[in-house]
């Protein structure tokens, strides 16, 4: 699922899935945990995550279900893997990306307020805007005061936000 798809070609519960990642931010941080992790294992998720042994297991198999992590060891502990997803939605003539990287900037809400606060005023387009403009920011080509005047909000709030969107940018680049 490494190539970008238009939605008819996705089956119905991976795109719920993908929705699911969008509004969860502890399913997304086990889907980008399982992304950056080779050999992941559910015991693994628990510890390196801190969450709940039942939510580890029961997102896990959802996720499994859905198609979006394979089992790659069949005895325990099971490991698992995924890809990169990328999902091109085009709505009006309005197209938008669902990445990993983007599931990766909701996982990291619970524990960042500034995207968290970002996403509250913006929500998930603005979410997806907002990296479009740090990948530019990474590379020099544009700064803050540029995507304030661009996207109307004011430059401390797009200084704040790409620098919370930063690591995510250069974790992606890295695993390229």
């Amino acid at each position: 699922m490494s190539q970008s798809t238009t939605p008819s070609e996705v089956p119905i519960e991976q795109l719920r899935m993908l929705v699911d990642l969008l509004e969860n931010p502890t399913l997304a941080r086990i889907y980008t945990y399982v992304l950056q992790t080779d050999g992941a294992t559910v015991e693994d998720m628990i510890t390196d995550l801190e969450i709940p042994q039942g939510t580890a297991y029961d997102y896990v198999r959802k996720l499994e279900d859905a198609g979006l992590v394979t089992k790659t060891r069949e005895e325990r502990p099971y490991e698992f893997t995924t890809e990169p997803l990328s999902i091109t939605l085009t709505t009006d003539g309005e197209a938008r990306t669902i990445t990993a990287e983007l599931v990766d900037a909701v996982g990291r809400r619970e524990r960042d307020t500034d995207i968290d606060v970002y996403l509250d005023r913006h929500g998930m387009d603005g979410l997806a805007t907002a990296l479009e403009y740090a990948h530019e920011y990474i590379d020099g080509t544009v700064n803050h005061r540029i995507m304030a005047r661009e996207l109307d909000v004011s430059p401390m709030e797009s200084e704040i936000i790409l620098q919370a969107l930063e690591p995510v940018v250069l974790q992606h680049r890295n695993d390229e």
